[in-house]
C-alpha cells in the first residue's frame, strides 16, 4: 500500500488539528502541507511502531518544532472567529496540544505522549492544566435530570467542585421542563431511565427545541442512544462513571459549544 493511500484516511483530521491548533486554516495547511512533503521525499519516515494516524501526527509535530513555529495567535485571530477558537489560543501552548489530541482529536494519553515525544506523566499534568483553565472561564449553571438521589448528589459535588452551580435536580421530565421555564442553564446533565418512567431523552429534545445548550448523557443503558437516528449525544458516559471522565466531559462539552442561546419560536 502506498504512502498516501495509508495517510489518506487521517488527513482530514490532522488538517482540523493543524487548524485548532494555529488558529487559523491557511497556517495550518501550510505545516500539514511541509509534513506530507518531507514524508513523500524520504525526509522523514513514519515511526514503525506506532500506528498510522499516531505516526503522522508524530510527524507534523516535528516538522512544527523543526521550523520553530510558534504557538501563539496571530495579531488578528481572534478577528472572526468562533468562542472556542479564541479560547483554544488562550491555552498555553504545549497544553493546548495536550489537550486538543486528547480532546478533540481522541487520542488516549498515552497516544499522546507518542506524538508529543513526552512521557505519559507529562501528558497527564498538561491536560490537567488546560482543565483547569477552562474551568475557570467556563463556569456555567447545571440542570441534572437525575432521579436516583444518591447518584444525583454525586454528580452535583463533581460540578460543584469544578466551579459550577446546579441551578436544579430534576427526577422525571416534567420537572425537567418546570426548572427551564424557571431558568435557563448553560449545561444539562440528563439520565434516560426516570422516576416516573418518564424518558431523560424526550426531556433533552424538550429542552434543545427551545434552547441551544451542551447536554451530556450519564447512563446505564448507552445501547437506547446509539441507535443510528438523530440526534446521537457527542457525549455519552456510561454508569457506573469514573469522575474524572464526568469533569472531562464537562470540560470538553462546555469548551467546543457556543455559548448557550434561545432558539427562534
Amino acid at each position: 500500500m502506498s504512502l498516501l493511500a495509508r495517510l489518506a484516511p487521517h488527513l482530514p483530521y490532522v488538517r482540523r488539528y493543524a487548524r485548532a491548533l494555529t488558529g487559523d486554516q491557511t497556517t495550518g495547511d501550510h505545516y500539514v502541507r511541509v509534513a506530507l512533503e518531507a514524508l513523500a521525499a524520504g525526509e522523514r519516515v513514519l515511526e514503525s511502531n506506532l500506528t498510522p494516524r499516531v505516526a503522522l501526527y508524530h510527524v507534523f509535530h516535528a516538522i512544527w518544532l523543526s521550523t520553530g513555529a510558534q504557538l501563539e495567535a496571530p495579531a488578528d485571530a481572534a478577528e472572526g472567529a468562533d468562542d472556542a477558537s479564541r479560547r483554544l489560543m488562550r491555552i498555553a501552548p504545549r497544553s493546548r496540544q495536550a489537550f486538543l489530541l486528547t480532546a478533540l482529536e481522541g487520542f488516549t494519553p498515552s497516544e499522546a505522549a507518542q506524538i508529543l515525544g513526552a512521557d505519559f506523566a507529562e501528558v497527564e499534568r498538561l491536560i490537567g492544566e488546560a482543565q483547569a483553565e477552562i474551568d475557570a472561564e467556563l463556569a456555567t449553571e447545571v440542570l441534572i435530570i437525575e432521579d436516583e438521589p444518591v447518584i444525583a448528589a454525586d454528580i452535583e459535588a463533581l460540578v460543584t467542585e469544578l466551579g459550577h452551580t446546579v441551578v436544579d435536580i430534576a427526577a422525571t421530565r416534567t420537572e425537567a421542563v418546570d426548572a427551564i421555564n424557571r431558568r435557563t442553564p448553560g449545561l444539562v446533565l440528563a439520565d434516560i431511565q426516570l422516576a416516573d418512567g418518564s424518558s431523560g431523552i424526550d426531556a433533552v429534545k424538550d429542552i434543545l427545541a427551545r434552547f441551544d445548550v451542551p447536554v451530556i448523557f450519564i447512563t446505564a443503558f448507552p445501547e437506547r442512544l446509539l441507535t443510528g437516528e438523530r440526534p446521537e449525544p457527542t457525549f455519552l458516559i456510561t454508569k457506573p462513571f469514573q469522575p474524572e471522565t464526568v469533569k472531562a466531559a464537562i470540560g470538553q462539552a462546555l469548551f467546543f459549544h457556543p455559548r448557550n442561546t434561545r432558539k427562534a419560536a
